[in-house]
Formats: structure tokens, sequence, C-alpha cells
């Protein structure tokens, strides 16, 4: 199994170069850089120049809000600086966050994420061929890249399409045109992975008659630390994140899995209100444990295995702490490595 370590999206960009170096030590495949108050791409950018053997993802950047020529200059530029362990996974972000945080338009997400990678695709054909560009679709038409804008000819590694997907539509469009899913930490339960998403992805590779098999990369909801003390106060974190993150009606289906339908609505009104701080009661200790993962670095990869061992193909750790159990957090990388 892969794995992977998350950034906390706060990090100061003035940190980034020394938390990507200690996940590089720890022994990880990878970091995964989230998009929320910093733009992802400029993160990933530094946490690239400053290793020189780990995957650096998106997870996710928000394709949306920017143009498709834009992403692929700056994904292609990427890749050939870190010799192509740049990895572009994008995501839709929700209607609201669109609209009125980022004041772009808003469309059928399938149907124009399609269009987007499609249209990133033909960009990254220009690119290595030094050729014009011709894409036109719904939602993006592209003619023009005259020689004087094109980066290539080259023979950069062209950076992998993963796609972050919470509902079956997308998983199945990740199924037929990216190398996979990062899933969200709201869907990311065994059954749902297994029953839902898998299939979902099944039926888009097979409509793409793809010779590969789609990847799942499960970002799901951990409290670890080397410590009791410091999985408790993980748990009472990721309390709160969880119940900000089930207020969103996207991501409502992991919870109607579960048979707990009527959680978000519960959240929702609580929202409406500006009652934010009430939001963590919502999420009682039973309703948690069967939200979340916790235990120690020591139990943690027992743990997983249990849970994701033949449904996942890699699995995303939380932020790294303070450094003081980076010994612990090794070994456990180190375990969770060779789950199948």
């Amino acid at each position: 199994m892969k794995v992977y370590l998350a950034l906390d999206p706060r990090t100061p960009l003035t940190t980034i170069a020394d938390y990507a170096r200690r996940v590089e030590r720890l022994g990880c495949d990878g970091l995964h850089v989230a998009e929320t108050v910093h733009d992802s791409l400029a993160v990933a950018l530094l946490a690239l120049e400053h290793t020189s053997g780990i995957t650096v993802r998106t997870a996710v950047t928000l394709a949306f809000v920017r143009s498709p020529t834009l992403t692929a200059y700056t994904a292609w530029d990427l890749s050939i600086l870190s010799g192509g362990r740049f990895e572009l996974g994008l995501g839709t972000q929700i209607k609201q966050n669109i609209v009125d945080r980022y004041g772009m338009p808003w469309s059928d997400p399938i149907t124009r994420l399609r269009d987007y990678v499609g249209a990133l695709d033909a960009l990254f054909d220009a690119f290595r061929t030094g050729g014009t560009v011709h894409f036109e679709s719904e939602n993006y038409r592209l003619s023009r890249m005259q020689p004087y804008f094109n980066p290539g000819p080259s023979d950069a590694v062209r950076p992998p399409i993963w796609l972050g997907a919470v509902n079956a539509g997308m998983c199945e469009l990740a199924g037929e045109l990216a190398r996979g899913i990062v899933t969200h930490s709201t869907n990311s339960d065994p059954d749902y992975l297994r029953d839902v998403v898998r299939p979902a992805m099944a039926r888009g590779a097979d409509a793409a008659n793809r010779a590969d098999a789609p990847l799942v990369i499960a970002s799901t909801a951990i409290a670890t630390g080397d410590t009791d003390e410091t999985v408790a106060r993980e748990r009472e974190r990721q309390r709160r994140m969880l119940a900000f993150l089930y207020s969103t009606p996207a991501y409502a289906t992991g919870l109607a899995w579960r048979g707990l339908a009527d959680l978000p609505e519960r959240l929702r009104s609580l929202v409406r209100t500006e009652l934010w701080d009430e939001l963590p009661s919502v999420l009682t200790d039973p309703i948690l444990d069967e939200l979340l993962v916790c235990g120690r670095h020591d139990e943690l990869p027992a743990m997983l295995r249990a849970r994701f061992g033949g449904i996942a193909d890699g699995i995303v750790l939380p932020p790294l702490g303070d450094g003081a159990d980076d010994e612990s957090l090794g070994a456990c990388v180190a375990e969770l490595q060779t789950v199948n």
C-alpha cells in the first residue's frame, strides 16, 4: 500500500520546504496538497523544489476556477521541474464556493470536468509535440497555440490526472479518464468503497476499454499520534472538522450509506443560524466511532489493514505534528507499506 502524508492547508509557505523534506525522510511515498487558503500549485512547486524522491499530488486543485490552459502550463512546468514527480489531482468543489467564493460560473460538474480533462489532454499533446491544439466541447474551445506560446516539443513526463470524487457519477468519470481517485474523508468508508466507488470506477474503465485498472487513494478521517493523549486531542479536532464537512449537502452520501441520513440536516440547521461552535456536539461519541479511525502509531497499521486491505491502493495519513513522534510515525509508515 502506498502511504501519503497530508499537509495542513494553513501551513505557512515559509515552512513548506521543511515539511516536505520531513515527509521524504519518513519514507512516505508522497505528499498530498489541498487547496483551501493557498494556491495548491504554488505549494506543490515549493514541495517539489525541496525534495528529490517523493510524489507530490494536489488533492485537489480546483478546476473550474482556472482556465485549462493555465493549469496545463503549470502542471507541465512542475512535471519538468520534478522529473515527473508531480501528479495533478482535480476537483469540482461545490456550487456555492465556486459561485460565491470565487465569483465563477457553475454548470453540470460531471460534464464540465470531463471537458476540462479533455482540454488538458489536448494541451499536453500539443506541448509534447510542439504542435497546435484543437479541442472543442460544450464548455471549452481551444484552437490557438502559436509556437511562441508552446513550451514544447518536449519529452517531459505527462502529469497523471487524478479526480477527487465522492458520488458514483464522478467515480465513474474517474474510472474512464483518470489515473484514479482520491476519496474524501466523508466517503472513505470501506463498504462504500467496495460497493459504490469500485463498481462505478469499473463501469467507467469498461466504457473506455482501459487496459490498466484505476486506483483508489483513501483519504479517510484518522486521529493518531504516539500517545493515547495525543490521539484523544486529535479525535476532538476531527470531530470539529467532520461536523463542518458533513453540513455540506454534497458530502451527505456517506452518512446516508451508514443509516445516518438525518444528521446532515441537523448540522445544516446550525449552519443556517451560524451556530458554528455547536456543530461538534451533533457528532456524539458513538457516531464519531463510526466515522473516524482512532489509534496510536503502533496500532494504526493493523487498523488500516483491516479496513482498507484489498480495497484501497494507498492511504493518506493526517498532517505531521511537531516532530517529536517522527520515529514512531516512520515505523507506522514502513509497516503500512507492506500491506497488500
